[in-house]
């Protein structure tokens, strides 16, 4: 299980590290090829528009043709996208190169997945929090990189060396096993068994007394299935829920370079500089508050750690959205660099815990035959919310701040509403296998591990 644990691990560095470069690269491009600021806006949706069309094809993959294929290839085709974007020679060839990238990106909440199928009950909220702990270390991982790399060597390097984490990935991935559950579906018992057997001797265990029923489905992955009778409401709320973690998460990773920019908030009623292509590079001070804010990722995943087994996985989605609304608030008003760090750090904190939760919550929701795919979509929908938010982060910001603040407060608070009145709470739910068949019953449970 340590060997699962670094590898879907070290596909999520992967991830953290392709999203982290989307704040550092705008500004350095704005100045470097002088880009309007919604030219910049656009370096960053374009990635996510890919990530929104391929995040359903990568669900679909998963549950087809097994978790760990579908996380392979994605990781492939990141590395093979990034490198070549490092080499790009104008605006429109980076363009294009980072919405490739972005649709290879798309495929990496797969590996949550995959782990999540492997963990039993009592730790399985904890397990996946954990995992999280990687995507904080790929972030914090990037701004050294970037502090390192970009004042010599620049962006391109920069580029370069962020696909590094997939590349040790596809090296190690022989080793990363197929999820049992996936296989037993599958109908390939026989390899369900032996790494159930691996599992067990790994942790030191006897397989329990019994047979394996092998129940193989072959109508796995059906998007009519997120809206049977018992799912749509959920599936609705959780995409408007993974909407607004992500509109809200990137928004204020995006906010902090360009606050910290504009200096203390008593000149920032907006943002505009006197001409269109003025510009400014991020200063050795501005990526060392980044640090500090990125940081904010791990007290942030210590907290939900703490209590997402003590209040469930609905109140903590709840209680990390409304922090983060309450620590917007504040930058109305007319306060200093160290306060917005401050409030910055702490907003961060709440809504990278909200972000992990909710990647706790979507695999233990949704039976084995549509996981995949739900997570798809639903990652799917966070993409329109990272699509969006860099037109409200680096373009509204340029009309007026205190409107730009309000969307991302208004954006939180509907979210955490949103979490509250989800019909299913999933604290001590075993991982469900099939869901209610078109008659109304049930379909056949297949034996699994989760005692």
């Amino acid at each position: 299980m340590l060997t699962d644990f670094l590898l879907t691990g070290l596909s999520w560095i992967a991830d953290a590290m392709e999203m982290m470069i989307l704040s550092i690269l705008g500004p350095q491009m704005h100045c470097e090829w002088r880009l309007p600021s919604y030219e910049v806006a656009f370096i960053t949706s374009v990635v996510f528009i890919g990530m929104g069309i391929s995040s359903s094809i990568w669900g679909k993959i998963s549950d087809n043709y097994g978790r760990k294929t579908g996380l392979i290839i994605c990781m492939c085709w990141t590395l093979y996208y990034g490198l070549l974007s490092a080499f790009v020679p104008v605006y429109g060839w980076l363009l294009v190169l980072r919405g490739l990238v972005g649709f290879g990106i798309g495929g990496a909440p797969q590996a949550v997945t995959l782990y999540s199928e492997f963990l039993p009950v009592k730790a399985r909220g904890i397990c996946i929090m954990l995992i999280a702990g990687f995507w904080a270390i790929g972030a914090v991982f990037e701004v050294l990189l970037a502090l390192l790399v970009m004042p010599t060597l620049g962006w391109r390097w920069l580029l370069g060396l962020s696909t590094l984490p997939m590349a040790l990935f596809i090296c190690l991935c022989n080793w990363l096993p197929e999820s049992p559950r996936f296989d037993v579906l599958a109908g390939r018992r026989e390899k369900a068994m032996l790494t159930l057997s691996r599992i067990a001797k790994d942790n030191g265990k006897s397989l329990p007394q019994g047979t394996l029923i092998a129940f193989k489905q072959n109508s796995r992955g059906r998007i009519q299935d997120l809206f049977s009778a018992q799912y749509w409401r959920t599936t609705l709320l959780l995409w408007f829920i993974w909407f607004g973690n992500a509109f809200s998460y990137y928004g204020i990773v995006l906010l902090t370079t360009e606050l910290f920019q504009a200096g203390d908030s008593c000149r920032r009623a907006k943002i505009e500089p006197s001409c269109s292509f003025e510009c400014r590079y991020l200063t050795a001070d501005d990526y060392r508050d980044l640090l500090w804010t990125t940081l904010a990722e791990f007290p942030g995943l210590l907290v939900i750690i703490v209590v997402i087994d003590r209040i469930g996985r609905k109140r903590s989605m709840a209680l990390c959205f409304f922090m983060f609304s309450l620590c917007i608030v504040p930058l109305y008003a007319c306060i200093g660099r160290l306060a917005i760090t401050i409030l910055i750090f702490i907003a961060r904190a709440s809504i990278s815990g909200g972000y992990q939760v909710v990647f706790v919550y979507t695999p233990e929701v949704f039976p084995t035959e549509t996981r995949a795919l739900a997570m798809g979509t639903a990652s799917a929908m966070a993409r329109v919310g990272a699509l969006i938010t860099p037109f409200v982060a680096q373009v509204m910001l340029r009309t007026s701040t205190y409107l730009t603040l309000s969307v991302y407060c208004g954006c939180s608070l509907l979210a955490g509403g949103a979490s509250l009145v989800l019909p299913i709470e999933t604290l001590g739910r075993g991982l469900q296998e099939a869901g209610p068949d078109p008659e109304g019953g049930r379909r056949q449970e297949t034996a699994t591990t989760d005692n």
